[in-house]
């Protein structure tokens, strides 16, 4: 039997537009684009994109664009960033592009907003944008709102977006959960480095939370890797090469195009190899429907998460989507909207 939290509590899905080995950076954004058409199907709450630049298995780099092609292809579900990252772009430019997606599709756009700077020396030189940017988040963000709240101090006006309302939320990086406490904005957060540090990273959020125009109160995302399999082994192997990846990522610097998962070299890893793939899979989920039914029940609970953002980047995506199928049917999300 399935928790009834789990069937009160909004599931929507974030896609990275990882690549697979073998296909090309247009081929993973198409992808993307039909698998928000799937989950839209599947009665799923919002569609998010991410922003990373110079990495060759990760084809997401434009995601306000992306983002317009997902809202195009779709017609219910909202849209969104998880995140655009702040320190890489002016606030104005920003608040343009959403003002832009906002006017073409009133009432499913959402800015997420990350303070991520480039991973690399070289990347950050070709954005314009150093290290100390990233500190410079809280007063990007304030001109940011600024431009939608028709604040002319700066002699213009931002047009599409002054006057229009979009949903704001922040990526817990840093000093993110602080801040969006402080502003009154949405939190989403993953349990990444540990769900105890998670944990209190919420209960400092929500003490500190003041309420605001975007935010009469404090409101919870937890993002998560989840997949769902007939066997618990099957749903393991859906993971395994994104953990790999991530290993290649921290050991050579390189976050690569995923692998089949029969070739992720399990048992021929270094120490440190394993060591950090076992850091990598320590925050995913994966089971047959009643154990992660069950696991993600249990997270809710303890977060007290008003939704959970699933992400999972298998290298077969008909078993990812089947994976967001059963997902669905076990949350009795509605089909179709």
């Amino acid at each position: 039997m399935v928790d009834d939290i789990l069937r009160t509590t909004r599931l929507s899905v974030l896609d990275r537009s990882l690549i697979r080995r073998g296909e090309g950076a247009d081929e993973a954004l198409r992808a993307t684009v039909r698998f928000a058409r799937d989950v839209e199907a599947l009665g799923y709450h919002r569609f998010w994109v991410s922003e990373h630049h110079g990495v060759p298995g990760v084809a997401g780099s434009a995601p306000t664009v992306l983002a317009a092609a997902v809202a195009s292809a779709t017609s219910r579900i909202r849209v969104g960033t998880g995140g655009v990252m702040l320190p890489n772009h002016r606030p104005l430019v920003v608040a343009e592009q959403f003002g832009v997606l906002e006017s073409l599709f009133p009432g499913r756009i959402d800015m997420g907003l990350g303070r991520s700077v480039g991973f690399t020396g070289a990347v950050r030189r070709a954005l314009g944008a150093d290290k100390e940017a990233a500190g410079r988040f809280g007063d990007d963000l304030a001109e940011l709102l600024d431009w939608f709240a028709g604040n002319h101090a700066k002699g213009m006006r931002a047009v599409p977006s002054e006057g229009l309302r979009v949903p704001v939320f922040l990526l817990a990086t840093g000093a993110g959960a602080a801040l969006a406490a402080e502003r009154g904005l949405p939190l989403v957060i993953a349990p990444v480095r540990g769900e105890e540090r998670m944990l209190r990273a919420l209960d400092d959020y929500r003490r500190s939370f003041r309420p605001s125009a975007l935010a009469p109160e404090p409101y919870v995302v937890v993002s998560v890797s989840a997949a769902v399999g007939a066997t618990a082994g099957e749903a393991e192997a859906m993971q395994r090469p994104e953990a790999w990846a991530t290993v290649v990522s921290r050991t050579r610097g390189v976050f690569p195009p995923l692998p089949p998962p029969e070739e992720v070299p399990v048992r021929g890893m270094t120490e440190r190899e394993a060591a950090l793939f076992a850091e990598a899979r320590a925050s995913q989920i994966h089971g047959t429907e009643e154990e992660v039914a069950a696991a993600l029940a249990g997270l809710v609970r303890r977060s007290g998460a008003d939704e959970l953002l699933l992400t999972l980047n298998a290298h077969d995506r008909g078993r990812r989507l089947d994976s967001y199928r059963r997902l669905a049917r076990l949350a009795r999300l509605a089909p179709g909207g």
